[in-house]
């Protein structure tokens, strides 16, 4: 580094410049010495060269960026603006410029995996953080996960996916074509664009799992390898399929490009390819035309309703659309809290003012005061309930053949306990949209708590095939559904595993504990026990058991009862 720093030649006062050292006694050269140059001496000549090579800098710059190609006089160029001898800086002889550009090269690549590391592992270790804070610690307390949240997730609202991971046993194939849709890629080159090739994406799925001929992997599960280079046969044997769609978007100005590829998993050859160049205003018909493709390609036959389904539906107003895929982008983020609810809400609300007629930014008002009534952001939660069944009930009047619309009606039902309507909504969420997983779980969870705890098994573990990428929601339901139905062994393996799959849980600390009492394992109850306080100060068994929506109150007693025979409850 000394001889990066070297004078280019000896100084003299004449001059101005600084090889000498004034102590006030005897004045030495210091030329034997390398020094660096002073701030002023150093920042006037660099902006100098700044200012009178700045276009010329411009204007290489966008061709380096647009054609990828820099001829050599280029950089022997840069070295000259970079070797300012009036400054005193002297590119070194023996550091070749291509060794630095590649280095730097290197450097930006490194960093850049390593800053999606660490806010991936940020992502993953906040739970554990917010549950360290205190209300003594001076911290913001997190926002407590409720009785029900996982029964909300279960019916379609995702409480975040950061316990998601590849499954460690490949699925076998189907007995009917099957596809996982990859996220498109975002090309925009505006990182806020996200939102939009992610809710293509989530609408070509939507559209193929309409289609009861086919197995579609479920959102979370294809999610899991957004933003990853991923080698499709691999990717396709982890999740037990056969074929593959990945594609990407360039939305820019009122123009869309929108590629897309169908591979088949066993060979990595390519079935179909193609590229659209449209308006902005012919997404809809691009998502239609992809569907349809698809289905070809597979050799899937499609019956009148399903054909009708794909098409059918929705809206036609681009912005209302595009307001309606950002506000379900926001409910469906990591961060859920008041300032990010009342966000999405505005985003559906606006949409509705734009289309009146569009059905699921309805179900999405349903949706987001279902999880207000849940986590007590608003002062009313009865209101927020009321409200979640009124819109919910307006999204099904707008477009009944919306699976959404039913799905959130369900949910709703759900939380007020209408075992009836919170069945009949699943089933016909379950009719229109055959691959859609929350509905499948929604299902089996209504036998848990309506006493036919052994039922739910078949759906659960359905729900889990379609969505194998993030077990732990679906090992919970497992568990609670054994636990009821008193095979306590079954039940505490189910909630071990869940919690080795997300160490942050409290809810299933809590029903294990309750399964351990009743096999008279008090000693590994109490540790779970501690865990879970751990976990959660503040977590309160009874007032959990007192949420779940048991039909019989002998249900909820038998969770009561494991734990108070493990010493743990008065």
């Amino acid at each position: 580094m000394g001889d990066f720093w070297a004078p280019a030649k000896e100084t003299s006062p004449s001059d101005g410049g600084g090889g000498e050292l004034h102590l006030g006694g005897t004045v030495e050269p210091t030329t034997l010495m390398p020094t660096a140059p002073s701030f002023g001496r150093l920042i006037r000549p660099i902006w100098r060269t700044t200012a009178s090579n700045v276009s010329s800098w411009v204007f290489v710059g966008a061709v380096v960026a647009l054609t990828g190609f820099g001829p050599e006089h280029w950089f022997a160029a840069a070295l000259r603006y970079v070797e300012m001898p009036q400054a005193g800086l002297v590119w070194p002889a023996w550091l070749d410029i291509r060794a630095v550009i590649v280095s730097i090269g290197v450097l930006i690549v490194v960093a850049d995996v390593l800053g999606r590391r660490m806010r991936q592992e940020k992502a993953v270790a906040g739970p554990a953080g917010a549950a360290a804070a205190s209300p003594d610690s001076g911290q913001p307390m997190p926002t407590l996960r409720s009785g029900l949240e996982d029964e909300l997730a279960a019916a379609g609202v995702a409480v975040g996916t950061t316990e998601a991971r590849a499954p460690s046993v490949a699925p076998s194939l189907p007995d009917r074509p099957s596809i996982v849709v990859l996220p498109f890629a975002n090309m925009s080159r505006d990182l806020e664009q996200d939102y939009f090739s992610d809710g293509i994406t989530e609408d070509i799925i939507t559209d193929l799992s309409k289609v009861s001929g086919l197995f579609v992997i479920a959102r979370n599960s294809a999610f899991l390898y957004k933003d990853k280079a991923v080698h499709v046969p691999q990717v396709c044997r982890e999740l037990g399929v056969r074929f593959a769609l990945e594609g990407s978007i360039r939305k820019a100005g009122n123009r869309v490009r929108v590629t897309a590829q169908l591979i088949d998993g066993s060979t990595g050859g390519h079935l179909w390819a193609e590229r659209y160049d449209r308006d902005l205003t012919d997404i809809f018909e691009v998502q239609d035309e992809l569907a349809r493709h698809i289905v070809g390609a597979l050799k899937v036959t499609l019956s009148d309703a399903e054909k009708a389904r794909i098409v059918a539906g929705g809206t036609r107003n681009f912005a209302a659309h595009d307001l309606f895929l950002k506000g379900r982008e926001l409910m469906l983020g990591l961060k859920k809290d008041r300032e990010t609810f009342e966000r999405w809400m505005a985003c559906f609300r606006r949409a509705i003012e734009l289309d009146p007629d569009y059905s699921a930014p309805y179900a999405g008002l349903s949706m987001g005061y279902g999880l207000d009534y849940q986590n007590r952001w608003s002062d009313d939660p009865e209101l927020s309930l009321r409200e979640a069944e009124r819109y919910a009930d307006i999204a099904i009047a707008k477009d009944d053949k919306n699976p959404f619309a039913h799905q959130v009606a369900s949910m709703a039902a759900m939380n007020r306990k209408d075992y009836r309507r919170w069945a009949d909504e699943s089933e016909r969420a379950l009719a229109l949209y055959p691959n859609y997983a929350p509905a499948i779980v929604g299902k089996g969870i209504v036998h848990i708590y309506t006493g036919e705890p052994m039922k739910a098994v078949p759906y659960i573990e359905r729900a889990m095939r379609l969505d194998p990428t993030i077990p732990s929601q679906y090992l919970h339901f497992l568990g609670t559904a054994y636990l009821v139905a008193g095979d306590y062994e079954t039940a505490a393996k189910m909630f071990r595993d869940r919690i080795a799959a997300n160490p942050h849980t409290d809810l299933s600390r809590g029903l294990l504990a309750s399964a351990l009492g009743h096999l008279g394992k008090a000693e590994e109850a109490r540790r779970v026990w501690q865990e879970l306080k751990d976990v959660n100060p503040r977590y309160s068994l009874p007032d959990h058991v007192g949420r779940l929506p048991f039909k019989d109150a002998a249900d909820a007693e038998r969770i009561a009862a494991g734990v108070r025979k493990a010493g743990l409850l008065d």
